[in-house]
């Protein structure tokens, strides 16, 4: 399918962009699977929040003809999303030590490979969980990229100053300067990958390591829902499966050490958050697992995540 390079308007102020493939980098090879289903209204701070409601909202999304990625285009402009991220709430609390279970589960993996656990870096950090978890688990230095101002203003008193507030870019930290970069649920909604991975290459030390764990296109939940799987969402930019993200990091100088599913730790309320019903019907469910016995209920499950570990050459 032919995609234009001209701008795409909607309305004065929501200007979009094409995309490219981020392995191929061209825009013209690639084929509809789902046309876009939103309107400029959609665009706002609610919808850009992390763990909302899903809403079936979601860009034009097409597959590359010659390496199978899939992407959303065209794309809002970077500068909007920076603004959306930037406003965008915090307010899964109750959600956190779930969620720093499934992290830490994960970053404990890389001491398989022999990790120095010097510095470490993760990219969207949120209020500092999970570089609390760095810590318990041996980090001598964390630090963080985070663009939301409520979230940092709800880290913690030690961890808050370590955390830059801003979306990850060339220049915020000099070369070589960390053991371990970490983008937990992040890649899937860079839309620069190619610069972000770049740059992560260049501020790892040599033989450090990259974590990152997001969506698995190919996963079986993922082909079963189709277009209402809740990772069809607006505020991914690209989806990825174990193939595709291999190509990508061995693009960027990367050499994958492991790629493997995920099992992700979540409430029983979480996991009913994602099912996908109708928000009237999805809201009883909701109140009722709010009840104390059910709301304690908590299930370790494959639900759809990968994770890859890779190492930049020594």
């Amino acid at each position: 399918m032919t995609v234009s390079l001209s701008e795409k308007t909607i309305d004065e102020k929501v200007t979009f962009v094409p995309s490219p493939c981020a392995i191929c980098e061209t825009f013209e090879q690639a084929t509809e699977i789902y046309p876009a289903n939103f309107t400029a209204n959609d665009f706002n701070t609610a919808i850009f929040s992390a763990r909302r409601l899903p809403d079936r909202i979601h860009y034009r999304i097409v597959k590359c003809n010659q390496c199978g990625l899939i992407r959303s285009t065209p794309l809002v402009s970077t500068q909007l999303l920076e603004s959306l991220y930037t406003d965008s709430h915090f307010d899964y609390n109750e959600e956190v030590d779930s969620i720093t279970e499934t992290y830490g589960r994960y970053l404990s993996q890389l001491e398989r490979y022999g990790v120095l656990k010097g510095t470490l870096l993760e990219i969207g950090c949120g209020n500092g969980f999970s570089l609390e978890e760095a810590l318990r688990q041996g980090y001598r230095e964390v630090y963080g990229v985070e663009p939301s101002v409520e979230a940092i203003d709800k880290a913690s008193p030690h961890i808050r100053p370590f955390i830059t507030p801003a979306l990850m870019q060339a220049g915020l930290f000099p070369e070589a300067s960390f053991d371990v970069i970490c983008l937990f649920q992040v890649l899937d909604h860079i839309p620069n990958p190619n610069d972000v991975l770049a740059e992560c290459h260049k501020i790892l030390k040599p033989g450090g390591f990259i974590l990152c764990l997001n969506h698995n296109i190919n996963a079986i939940s993922a082909k079963i829902l189709r277009e209402r799987s809740p990772i069809v969402d607006i505020e991914h930019t690209y989806l990825y499966s174990p193939t595709t993200i291999k190509r990508l990091f061995k693009k960027h100088r990367f050499i994958p050490k492991c790629i493997k599913p995920v099992w992700n730790s979540y409430s029983l309320h979480y996991l009913i958050w994602l099912l996908p019903l109708p928000t009237s019907i999805k809201r009883l469910f909701l109140w009722g697992a709010k009840c104390p016995g059910i709301k304690r209920i908590h299930l370790t499950v494959p639900l759809g995540n990968l994770y890859i570990i890779a190492q930049k050459l020594p």
